[in-house]
């Protein structure tokens, strides 16, 4: 990917909307919700603290998360959708 998030955002790869519900029920893509779990593909290198050092990121490539469900701002690259995000608008990681 040729897009490198800044500070302290990360870059998100959206999961696929569930297509079926528990009970079974096929939902058209009009009744899909957006999903809030993806994968972190990229990561800047930390937010800038006041003494000119940077700060630790707390997710890293690779790790899985929940998001909130209007945070960050969706880009479509390469045929993919990803959300950008601050650090503090991931929710959780899936361990």
């Amino acid at each position: 990917m040729a897009i490198k998030p800044l500070d302290d955002r990360v870059i998100v790869k959206q999961c696929a909307a569930e297509e079926v519900t528990a009970g079974g029920i096929v939902l058209p893509d009009s009744a899909q919700e957006k999903p809030q779990r993806g994968k972190v593909v990229a990561t800047g290198p930390g937010k800038l603290l006041d003494g000119g050092k940077r700060g630790a990121m707390s997710v890293k490539k690779g790790d899985e998360v929940f998001y909130g469900k209007y945070s960050g701002t969706e880009i479509k690259a390469d045929g993919d959708d990803y959300v950008i995000l601050r650090e503090s608008d991931i929710l959780a990681i899936v361990a």
